[in-house]
Order: structure tokens, then C-alpha cells, then sequence
């Protein structure tokens, strides 16, 4: 990699010159051009001067500063060097915070800090050692491209990573943000949504993957080929309001389960039979048994078994008592379960 940029963190009386390295790569993301619709012909982003009305080539291009009442003011290279940062050349360590100090929204682009030299080794080193052992972050300003911001430091796997953040006025307030009404959950819904969390697991590799990115190269293709595009089978989404919170929460916690193997296959078949699977997301029984049974379970997945027990009667004749005691029993062993 080449270095974007060159300066020196300031730690004290301590100086660490350092190479900053781009540490993201946005060019193999999803991209569109702009075109038009009656013709697909590209429509393009022409600089042309606003006096003159032509286009004007990239070496002709400089900046300017727009005041209060709009005079634009010609601005060099030579006159931004000329300002008196202390922070043009060096990134001046402020404080060291702990990393929960910083506010997520102000994270900006990410630069992985190297040495620039033989010299800035055992500074360097010395630095990243003290952070990681006093569990703190370095919280800073630098002046990049012209303009100055503040920046924060911290260790990521033996190297020193430099992480642009945005000025505190820059993050809008949260007026508006909050539902209008005081809103409440009962405890034993905290409890269900922490059980939940926990049943997430690892992230693996495909929860990462870019599929989105996959799936339009895949539309693409289709266009050129004249076809219809082939997407693999995805778990489908459950759909519609939930009614009944808890049980799409307990839902939601077995299905994850079911997902990693955990439920064994005679508990998910059993599950399936009695409709435990669903997705919580409410129902009306269609007849005098399925209605008793949402009565007793007081849940919609319930509702689901109590309906298909019901089916279960009309379809079979004289085994309808066998079918419904069946359904007793796998229920009764599902409230053994989650009480355990």
C-alpha cells in the first residue's frame, strides 16, 4: 500500500513519526451511473464556469471560499499551508479516554498509522503497549486534506489505527426521534428479548458476505442474457403485525435455536405438527375447537396448532380423540421446556 499522508503523533514530549494508510476499500462497492431513461444514454457531471458557461479541464480547477454575502474568495495551496496549525504536520494528542467515551456517530474514515522510519519504532511501540495495557484511546485533532478534525488512536491487533471523527456540532440533536406516547414493557419481555440475544450466537463468515452485491451482478447478467435472473431459495420473512410480543419473541429464540441444530429433529417435528413454529404474528381461530385452544394457549403460534388440530378431527373421523390428545401432550411437554 502507499502511504496517503505523512506526519508525527505528538505524545508528550514524544514524537512518532508515522505513514497513514487508507484502511478501507469502497471501490468494490455497489455503484450506479446516472442515464437517460428514453435512451440509456450515460448523463454526466460536466464542471462548467458559471461566467464563461464552457467546460473547464481538472488543471483548471482551484478553490474558493464563499463568505456571508456570497463573494467567492480564490484560495492556493500556498495560502492553506500558510495557516498556523500546530496540527498540519502532527497529530496532537489531547487526552486518553476510555473507547466507550466516544460517541459511534462521530466515527469517520479509518487509517492504519505505520512507522516512517527506523527511529519511530520503539516510540511507536511504547505507545501501543501503554494504551492497550491502560485500556485507553487517544483522542486528538490533525489536519488532513486541508482541513482540520479531530481524530482518535487506538491499538487493533499490534498496530495503531487513526480514526477521523466528526465535531460535535456535526451530530444533529434527537428531537422528534422518540415515540410521542411513554411506552412500556413488562419484565418478563426484557427477560424473553435477553434470551433472545443470547440465542444470536457468533457472526460467521456468510453473515458478513455482500449478497446484496451478488444478487445485482446476477440481475445484470440476467438483462444481458435475455432470461430471468436465478436467485437461491432464501428462509422466508415473516410477515404481517405482531400481535402477541412474547410469542414472537419465544418464536424467534427457537427458531435461532433450530437454525445451529440445537433443537433436536423429534422436538422440531413435534413443533411443526402442533404449529409452535410460527412467527407470532396473530390469527382467528375457524372453528369451536381451534377457539377453545387460543383460549387455553393464549398465544397466536397456539392458535396455528389448535387450528390444524381441529383440521386433524374433521379429516380423520374417529381419531380425532387420539390426534387430540397427542397435541395435549406435546404442548404440555413445550410449557415443560420453557419453564426449565
Amino acid at each position: 500500500m502507499r502511504p496517503t499522508a505523512k506526519f508525527s503523533i505528538s505524545f508528550g514530549l514524544v514524537t512518532i513519526p508515522v505513514a497513514a494508510y487508507n484502511a478501507t476499500d469502497t471501490s468494490a462497492s455497489v455503484s450506479f451511473v446516472r442515464i437517460h431513461r428514453a435512451d440509456g444514454g450515460r448523463v454526466r457531471n460536466q464542471p462548467v464556469c458559471s461566467r464563461e458557461g464552457v467546460e473547464i479541464s481538472p488543471d483548471e480547477i482551484g478553490r474558493g471560499y464563499r463568505t456571508d454575502d456570497d463573494t467567492v474568495v480564490p484560495l492556493t495551496d500556498d495560502d492553506l499551508g500558510a495557516l498556523p496549525l500546530p496540527t498540519a504536520k502532527t497529530l496532537t494528542i489531547l487526552a486518553f479516554v476510555a473507547g466507550g467515551d466516544i460517541d459511534p456517530l462521530q466515527l469517520g474514515k479509518g487509517y492504519y498509522l505505520g512507522v516512517d522510519g527506523p527511529a519511530a519504532a520503539k516510540p511507536y511501540v511504547l505507545l501501543r503497549d501503554a494504551m492497550e495495557r491502560h485500556q485507553r484511546v487517544g483522542l486528538g485533532k490533525i489536519a488532513l486534506h486541508g482541513r482540520e478534525t479531530l481524530a482518535v488512536i487506538r491499538p487493533v491487533e499490534g498496530v495503531l489505527v487513526m480514526q477521523v471523527l466528526l465535531w460535535p456540532h456535526q451530530i444533529r440533536p434527537m428531537d422528534g426521534v422518540l415515540p410521542e406516547r411513554e411506552v412500556t414493557v413488562a419484565a418478563n419481555e426484557v427477560r424473553a428479548a435477553e434470551t433472545l440475544m443470547d440465542s444470536f450466537g457468533e457472526l460467521s463468515e456468510e453473515d458478513v458476505h455482500d449478497h446484496y452485491r451478488e444478487a445485482l451482478e446476477e440481475i445484470v447478467a440476467a438483462k444481458l442474457a435475455h432470461r430471468a435472473p436465478e436467485f437461491a431459495a432464501g428462509a422466508a420473512q415473516p410477515a404481517g403485525r405482531v400481535t402477541d410480543l412474547m410469542a414472537a419473541l419465544q418464536d424467534s429464540v427457537r427458531a435461532a435455536k433450530e437454525a445451529r441444530g440445537e433443537v433436536p429433529a423429534g422436538e422440531q417435528a413435534a413443533a411443526r405438527r402442533t404449529g409452535t413454529g410460527g412467527t407470532g404474528t396473530g390469527g382467528t381461530g375457524t372453528g369451536g375447537a381451534a377457539k377453545k385452544t387460543a383460549t387455553k394457549k393464549g398465544t397466536a403460534q397456539q392458535t396455528t396448532a389448535a387450528k390444524r388440530t381441529a383440521a386433524k378431527k374433521t379429516a380423520a373421523g374417529g381419531k380425532a380423540a387420539e390426534t387430540a390428545a397427542a397435541a395435549k401432550r406435546t404442548a404440555g411437554a413445550g410449557r415443560g421446556r420453557r419453564a426449565g
